[in-house]
């Protein structure tokens, strides 16, 4: 990890490098590849090695006590403070050239490349270790990442979470990972959800470790931006782990365009292979990233180069990426391509309050608020920099893709705008520690010309390290108490087993497992089941295919969401009436366009002549809550039949096809 470079070679931002004082510590390319393969290996491992040591101890639940609060406290100040006397005594050797022993260097390396994953263990990991959910439990979106994550536990195929006989539309991989980490852990999809999402988490921010040291050419900047960047992500993104893991390469992305835009075939690769995973795992953030980009060409070729070089790297970029995205999305696209119909699908149908507001972190009264007003100033001062220019234009672009969220609302419609505040956060936090990398490098000299001495630099080194570390621990440490209703709701959702973490009675998923008990008593497997149910949290646990999806905002638009709604609830009217009979019904059901269930899950009682109730989801934006469910009754009638078995569970009625 000590490889150097030459001047030639060095990538670093040309005021970050050693020109200006820049701790040396540059990689080369090989060792830059080599050190983001050890960074995410090794963070991940440390992590799950952590996850299984926690797992086996029996702390209270987090929102009945206060020892698992402490205990992370703990943990993350003895990784900020470790790896910030590491690197500062590191920084101080280097400055003064001092011999380095080598025992010290290798565990300042190998404690800075490892103290991302240190501060994801001590703020998510030990409040979660008493639970076998994760952050929100399966409540609202969870439940469908977990249903995602289950059904591709049970298949290797690129299939929707949802429909049966469907590609995948929600970009997979993660989840598709996710289901092979279950597979080699033995766990089930809902169960690894926890532990895959914290070994991702750790190992993806561990890798911006080598990637800012790279760029800075710093081992001390590249830990501080990878600390920063780790911290905001675990307040802003840590319940969508596959997005916070996409935003935190957004900075470093920004800077090496740069680069890539200039010809360097490194950058070109690494923006392509960066893109190409964004574009299989959270698209929308792959969006404002590619817009950015070729805004940034279109600047280049315009105005500074005057040549079409931007606008051909731009073109293999794009190229690139595509062909690594097209290892999830080729199996819809090629269904579309076929002429298959699609309707019913309103991802874009959401405007939350944070959608009505420009984000401006700079402003916040806190820490990072801070860190991000130094960002401003740096990216303004230093804007004629081409690589921090890259980083400014950037940011314009997604601060306009906010404000175009805002207005496309007259059409029916979002841009998501508000999914894109972490990623605005995130860049203006990484220009705030290079900011006071460079004040301290070359402002301080400027302000004070005359020569410091070897002690008061290492004063002042020390000084800014120690309010620094004070600063990381402040922030860092709000981080459960920042997550708590997300963590609580971890601990009282009832799981998988049947049971709530926090040892209260669990509510009607305890019955879960007797439903699964019931369907496959009849010959149906998930495999080959197709189950009509508003019970989601059911299909979370159990890898069935549903009839219908949760909502149609995460529905596949192949399988139109609103054309089986209104099938379903015209079965439910016409029970009533024509379809009363149970031949009649089944004859119904043998009309379907899409291949009909064979198991419904109700509410209500065996023998309830009111009917068994059904929730309907709708899309009812721009309303805010955007969902809203509607109970529609099926006539029990309709299944007095030798072709229906009808068995209540709890508060369920389950009617099984009989083949």
């Amino acid at each position: 990890m000590t490889t150097t470079t030459s001047a030639a070679d060095s990538p670093s931002i040309s005021r970050f490098h050693m020109d200006v004082g820049f701790t040396p510590n540059p990689l080369s390319r090989k060792a830059t590849l080599g050190a983001m393969a050890a960074a995410v290996l090794a963070g991940g491992f440390l992590t799950l090695i952590a996850w299984l040591i926690l797992k086996s101890t029996s702390l209270p639940a987090f929102g009945g006590s206060l020892v698992s609060r402490s205990l992370a406290t703990f943990s993350i100040v003895i990784v900020v403070v470790i790896t910030g006397i590491l690197l500062s005594a590191l920084v101080n050797d280097q400055r003064t050239e001092r011999a380095i022993p080598a025992w010290r260097r290798a565990l300042t390396y190998a404690v800075s490349y490892l103290s991302p994953a240190g501060l994801v263990i001590g703020a998510l990991a030990i409040p979660l270790s008493a639970t076998k959910l994760y952050l929100d439990g399966v409540a609202v979106d969870q439940g469908f990442r977990t249903q995602y994550l289950t059904r591709l536990t049970q298949t290797w195929h690129l299939s929707d979470m949802n429909y049966a006989d469907l590609p995948a539309f929600y970009p997979a991989g993660w989840f598709w990972l996710g289901g092979r980490f279950a597979n080699i852990m033995h766990l089930s999809g809902w169960e690894a959800f926890q532990p895959w999402a914290l070994v991702s988490l750790a190992g993806a921010s561990c890798m911006l470790v080598p990637v800012w040291q790279r760029i800075s050419g710093s081992l001390a900047v590249a830990t501080a931006i990878a600390l920063v960047s780790t911290a905001i992500a675990l307040v802003m993104s840590a319940q969508e782990p596959y997005a916070a893991i996409i935003a935190l390469g957004a900075p470093a992305a920004a800077i090496i365009t740069y680069r890539a835009l200039m010809g360097s075939s490194f950058a070109i690769v690494g923006l392509s292979v960066y893109l190409g995973i964004s574009a299989s795992s959270y698209t929308l953030f792959t969006a404002t990233i590619a817009l950015s980009i070729v805004f940034l060409s279109g600047i280049l070729a315009a105005f500074f180069e005057r040549s079409w070089k931007p606008i051909l790297s731009v073109i293999i970029i794009g190229c690139g990426s595509m062909l690594i995205a097209a290892s999830v999305w080729a199996p819809y696209l090629l269904a579309l391509l076929k002429g298959e119909h699609t309707s019913g699908a309103t991802a874009t149908h959401y405007l939350p309050i944070e959608g009505t507001q420009i984000p401006l972190p700079m402003l916040a009264a806190s820490v990072v608020g801070i860190l991000c007003f130094i960002g401003v100033l740096y990216l303004i001062v230093n804007f004629r920099e081409p690589s921090v220019r890259a980083l400014g234009l950037s940011l314009i672009i997604f601060y306009g893709w906010i404000l175009a969220s805002m207005s496309t609302t007259l059409a029916g419609s979002t841009l998501l705008g508000f999914r894109l505040d972490i990623v605005v956060t995130l860049i203006l936090a990484v220009a705030g520690v290079l900011g006071l990398a460079d004040l301290r490098l070359v402002g301080i000299h400027r302000l004070y010309p005359e020569r410091f001495s070897p002690r008061v630099s290492r004063t002042i080194t020390i000084a800014l390290t120690v309010i620094l570390m004070c600063a990381g621990i402040k922030y860092a440490q709000e981080i459960p108490n920042r997550n708590a209703h997300a963590i609580d709701l971890a601990y009282t959702e009832t799981d998988g087993n049947g049971e709530r973490a926090d040892r209260y009675p669990a509510d009607s998923g305890q019955y879960f497992a007797e439903l699964d008990q019931e369907i496959r008593s009849h010959g149906y497997t998930p495999e080959n089941a197709i189950v009509l149910t508003s019970e989601n949290d059911f299909l979370s646990y159990y890898p069935y295919y549903g009839f219908q999806a949760f909502t149609s905002h995460y529905a596949n638009p192949l399988g139109e969401f609103d054309q089986r709604n209104k099938l379903i609830e015209q079965w439910a009217e016409q029970t009533w009436d024509e379809l009363k009979e149970p031949q009649a019904f089944l004859d119904a059901l043998g009309r379907s366009p899409w291949r009909a269930p064979d198991v419904f899950i109700f509410r209500g009682h065996k023998d309830d002549s009111e009917g068994w109730t059904y929730n309907l989801a709708e899309d009812i934006y721009p309303n805010n809550p955007n969902v809203r469910l509607r109970g529609i009754k099926f006539n029990p009638a309709s299944f007095d039949s030798s072709e229906f078995s009808i068995t209540e569970i709890g508060p369920f009625v389950v009617v099984t096809r009989v083949h």
